[in-house]
């Protein structure tokens, strides 16, 4: 039989594998992330009918070449261009991701490890990342918590696990109560609102440990004696529906903030006309009901009675806070409030000292200051920077607010006065208050709770869901592997690759893909490499190939015809 029958016949097969190949690429053109075949021929063997000879310096002939005759082609080897990076398809959906470099996602069947480039995963019905197409788990590095607080430290990079990104303890971010609040802005002295009796309202809002919010009240008010000096008062909490929140028997509201101080507030008050004053005894204008009243602090009546015929309607506590000089002419001041005279049954002398003119009611009543629960604030006369806090150069006060619950859900919070200033501000103040410190984080700012409304992708694998209440909190972090020959990965069904001995074996952690310069894109996937120019090209060689050799076949079939012919 002649030998070029044989390699001709060697010829087609080889030939029809290539085929194969190129088939598979084209038919593989719109694979999420397949990565080309390509295929080299090598010379499958020679039949050698003389071995080569040297030179004979003997007989002085020269050297001879070996004589071989080929036998045929077969498959050098197939190639894959793993490296080969594929065009970036956007789809938008934030589980599909697409690897830019030669790093692969780890994924698992729950008892073997593969590897991907296909990254078009969702979440599956156990809250676990999965591939899209056959459900294997997306491998990854879980988060390490502090084993006291609960709180994430960060990413703790060992033996890579099923990413379960919906779990029940995922699906909220806890509360949190509010540990700091710090006042900001101006506190302008010519603001009518701050030198007014009522005082300017500020309101601060925070949360109690179960994430409820309640605001805290405040008044400003300028003393009348130095106006570089104000107080802060807490006039009351209310709750998100704006319903004030009850204070225990024996607590004042009040007495949740700063302290028992006394502010200056020399000013002169007088009986409204109609009234009259004699003792503890207040008659009210003719034709009232009741025409008059005994001032008695059994009686809220009375009191709110007195406060109305002094201008104070409406604001009883305010009037009783006031105090007035009870000590003899001469002697050094003694100061009472209204309030502890009329509790101290000493209201029918000791209020009558304040009187401008013994001689003459209506004249008024001198009032020196004014007594309450809070805090005083002092500002520099220069500078108009804040100077001190209460009598020193602190510039925090604590809002105790733990009398207010049993339960113990209201906080602590340190509030900081250090930010604000007194300069002129066309008589309008802009003081307002923060919860949390005034610092980068917002550290102490308390919060409700939060329920998930999305989770982002980073480029480096980790995933992180975002709260409905602001906070943001890691789930963890897609692991990749890097073989040291890439090509030598074994192909399997579903886009998957197993490891060889000649890609390198995975040492089951895998590697961060920002480490060798790689990145993910999430909303993307990467497309096949196939380039179809190329493969139509191969196509027409590998056509023309399998045609030349046909040819080999039927011109040594004619040969043999011939040979046949010979007995004719």
């Amino acid at each position: 039989m002649m030998r070029s029958l044989f390699s001709g016949v060697s010829g087609l097969k080889t030939h029809q594998t290539r085929m194969d190949v190129i088939g598979h690429n084209i038919a593989n053109v719109n694979t999420v992330a397949y990565k080309s075949s390509s295929m080299t021929f090598a010379s499958l063997m020679s039949q050698t009918t003389q071995r080569a000879s040297g030179a004979n310096a003997t007989t002085g002939t020269g050297g001879v070449n070996a004589r071989q005759i080929g036998l045929g082609v077969k498959t050098s080897a197939i190639n894959v261009n793993i490296t080969g990076q594929g065009a970036s398809q956007s789809t938008g959906n934030p589980f599909d991701i697409m690897i830019t470099g030669e790093n692969f996602f780890v994924v698992s069947d729950g008892s073997q490890n593969y590897f991907t480039r296909d990254g078009s995963f969702y979440v599956d019905g156990a809250g676990n990342l999965a591939m899209t197409s056959i459900g294997y788990n997306v491998m990854g590095w879980q988060v390490e918590t502090d084993p006291v607080t609960g709180d994430v430290k960060g990413i703790k990079k060992d033996t890579v696990s099923a990413l379960r990104i919906m779990s029940a303890a995922n699906k909220s971010y806890p509360p949190e109560a509010t540990s700091h609040a710090y006042f900001s802005g101006i506190i302008d002295k010519n603001d009518t609102d701050v030198t007014g009796e009522n005082g300017r309202v500020v309101n601060l809002s925070f949360y109690d440990s179960q994430g409820y919010t309640y605001t805290a009240k405040f008044s400003i008010r300028q003393s009348t004696d130095d106006k570089n000096t104000f107080s802060i008062e807490l006039d009351k909490i209310v709750d998100s529906k704006n319903k004030e929140v009850p204070v225990p028997d024996g607590v004042n509201v009040e007495d949740l903030f700063g302290g028992a101080s006394e502010i200056a507030a020399a000013t002169t008050i007088k009986l409204k006309d109609g009234y009259q004053l004699t003792g503890n005894t207040l008659t009210l204008p003719t034709g009232s009901t009741p025409p008059s009243y005994t001032i008695d602090k059994a009686d809220p009546d009375s009191l709110d009675a007195l406060a109305t015929a002094f201008g104070y309607e409406g604001r009883t506590d305010d009037f009783l806070q006031l105090t007035i000089n009870t000590a003899a002419a001469g002697a050094d001041p003694v100061t009472k409030s209204i309030k502890e005279m009329i509790e101290g049954g000493t209201f029918a002398t000791e209020f009558a000292a304040g009187l401008v003119d013994p001689a003459d009611a209506t004249q008024g009543y001198n009032i020196v200051g004014r007594k309450f629960n809070g805090a005083v604030i002092k500002f520099d006369g220069k500078s108009g920077k804040f100077s001190g806090l209460n009598g020193g150069t602190g510039s925090t006060a604590t809002l105790n607010l733990g009398a207010l619950s049993k339960d113990g859900n209201f906080p602590s919070i340190e509030v900081d006065f250090s930010s604000i200033s007194s300069v002129d501000h066309k008589g309008v103040s802009t003081i307002s208050a923060t919860n949390g410190s005034d610092d980068e984080y917002n550290t102490g700012s308390g919060r409700k709770e939060g329920a998930m409304i999305g989770v982002s992708i980073q480029q480096n694998g980790m995933i992180y869901a975002s709260y409905d209440n602001g906070m943001t909190k890691l789930l963890g972090q897609i692991a990749t592997a890097r073989f040291a020959n890439a090509s030598g990965l074994e192909k399997q069904a579903d886009n998957l690759y197993s490891a060889t001995l000649n890609s390198g074996e995975f040492d089951g952690i895998g590697v961060d893909i920002t480490a060798s310069g790689d990145y993910m894109s999430t909303g993307q996937l990467e497309m096949s490499n196939v380039d179809l120019s190329q493969e139509f090209t191969e196509m027409i060689t590998t056509q023309r190939g399998f045609q030349a050799n046909s040819r080999i076949i039927t011109v040594s079939d004619t040969l043999l015809e011939e040979l046949t012919n010979l007995k004719r």
